[in-house]
């Protein structure tokens, strides 16, 4: 048959249609879809060109069974919803698969009416297939995706939320479901215990911020504590942000809240131990201080001794030696200065009062403390040798606090030598170190140093009634004052303690 032939027969049995059959014919055959009429027994009378190709054109029309072309899992279905319209004259509609001549699948979606004749008895049905495979494909992915952000968003370790602009609570993720003990298909219920999930002493601001937040549309953010399913209150960090549309108003809110619990207890925890920290260095200060204080009394205090002890002596002899017995007691008036100016000093440092410092001679400095200490060092059979340089240039200081220096380290100096030492000598030496700089060192013949790192730390001490506090205090006079000390174990036997001082600038 030609298809010119085709044509007629399809135009005669569309004879009734309009005023122009072969528009209408030419109509239903370009048309993209599947369009075709059938009787009352479900015997296709009309398929156009396009049910024609994917069926195959050389079956004849009353020999497809159209039934058998939809896929098995959807057979039943179709069967019976076709039934049901054949047996009430409902509307047919379908979504379900069909099978081509290829042997392929495709989604489609079948809508049929039925046509009644003059009695009202269904004679002939119509309708349409139309391809949907693409649409399905599209919602079949959609689907997916949303599966899968669902997913994504159960498994983020944060509690997941949204609102609507006016507040009210639309979604929440399992994960802060399971934290409040909430079903999660029931939303409505976060919404309901929205006002008794918050802690007490924090609902008030929540509330008022989220307001403020929904009424501007300014992000949201706070720290909050939030009440658990098992009745427990757990620091939360909180945010939210809005969601616009194209005209720039709010159409829903973003949020999210984590648990920070652990991370609010770790830093109360280190803040208490900084407090502890604190107080236990206030407590090594303060001992550190009380060491620096009786170290400083006890200098003046066992001169006084050493010269009363002196004094004594001469007073006592036969006959006495009031010349000497004399300069011993002014000795000891010098000595009582001397801690009553430590006494004020230490006042003074309390009160943050400035110390006045004064243009000195560094040798004439050594002479007196050599003096002062004269008895003590013939006590102990040391001979002390200088080497001043004569052409020193002067230097501003504190007198007294240089001299405590001095002392300090001459004693040391000799305390570090053995006493059944025939050969206990102590060197003092005084030189211009560079042309700003002079520098006076303590050079003894004792054992030396067995950790000269360690010298200046606070509480170290070799000494078995020392404090450790001689040589500290030493350097942090000399730092105040713009130089700096240190030691050195000689090459041969014995240390040497050194320090600088800056030259005064003349004025």
């Amino acid at each position: 048959m030609s298809n010119n032939d085709g044509l007629t027969k399809r135009t005669a049995s569309f004879a009734g249609i309009g005023h122009s059959p072969e528009l209408a014919l030419e109509l239903l055959e370009k048309i993209p879809a599947h369009v075709w009429s059938m009787n009352s027994a479900g015997r296709f009378i009309y398929r156009n060109r396009s049910m024609e190709d994917y069926f195959g054109a050389g079956l004849p029309r009353d020999q497809l069974d159209w039934l058998e072309r939809v896929h098995s899992e959807d057979q039943r279905y179709v069967a019976s919803s076709w039934r049901q319209s054949i047996e009430t004259g409902q509307p047919f509609d379908s979504a379900h698969r069909l099978c081509g001549v290829d042997g392929a699948f495709r989604w489609f979606r079948a809508s049929g009416r039925p046509s009644m004749d003059q009695h009202g008895q269904i004679n002939i049905w119509h309708g349409q297939t139309i391809d949907i495979e693409h649409q399905k494909r599209a919602e079949e992915n959609l689907r997916a995706r949303s599966v899968e952000l669902s997913l994504l968003v159960d498994m983020v370790p944060s509690n997941l939320w949204r609102l609507t602009p006016d507040g009210t609570t639309t979604l929440v993720n399992k994960r802060m479901a399971d934290y409040l003990g909430l079903e999660l298909s029931n939303v409505s219920d976060v919404a309901s215990v929205m006002d008794t999930i918050f802690h007490p002493d924090d609902a008030d601001a929540v509330f008022a911020e989220l307001t403020r937040c929904l009424a501007t549309g300014e992000r949201f953010s706070m720290r909050y504590r939030l009440l658990r399913a098992d009745g427990m209150y757990r620091w939360m960090s909180g945010r939210a942000e809005p969601l616009q549309d194209q005209d720039g108003n709010i159409v829903q809110w973003f949020g999210l809240c984590h648990d920070i619990e652990d991370q609010v207890q770790a830093t109360a925890a280190l803040r208490r131990s900084a407090e502890k920290l604190a107080q236990a260095t206030q407590a090594a200060n303060l001992s550190q201080l009380s060491a620096s204080i009786a170290h400083e009394i006890n200098q003046p205090l066992a001169a006084i001794a050493a010269n009363s002890d002196a004094c004594l002596r001469w007073l006592s002899a036969d006959p006495p030696n009031v010349e000497r017995g004399k300069l011993a007691a002014q000795r000891i008036t010098q000595d009582v200065l001397v801690a009553a100016e430590v006494i004020s000093r230490i006042r003074a440092l309390f009160k943050h009062q400035p110390q006045a410092r004064t243009i000195e001679d560094a040798n004439r400095l050594v002479t007196e403390v050599l003096d002062l200490m004269s008895d003590e060092i013939a006590a102990t059979t040391t001979r002390i040798d200088t080497d001043l340089d004569l052409h020193l240039p002067a230097v501003q200081l504190d007198r007294v606090q240089v001299q405590q220096v001095l002392v300090n380290l001459i004693r040391n100096g000799i305390q570090a030598m053995d006493s059944t030492d025939p050969l206990r000598s102590l060197k003092i030496r005084s030189c211009l170190e560079r042309h700003d700089m002079i520098r006076v060192s303590i050079e003894d013949s004792g054992h030396g140093f067995a950790d000269p790192e360690r010298v200046f730390e606070p509480f170290f001490t070799t000494k078995i009634n020392g404090m450790g506090m001689g040589l500290p205090i030493c350097r942090s006079i000399v730092e105040s004052h713009g130089g700096r000390m240190w030691v050195v174990n000689n090459e041969t036997v014995g240390a040497t303690v050194a320090f600088t001082l800056p030259v005064a600038v003349a004025g």
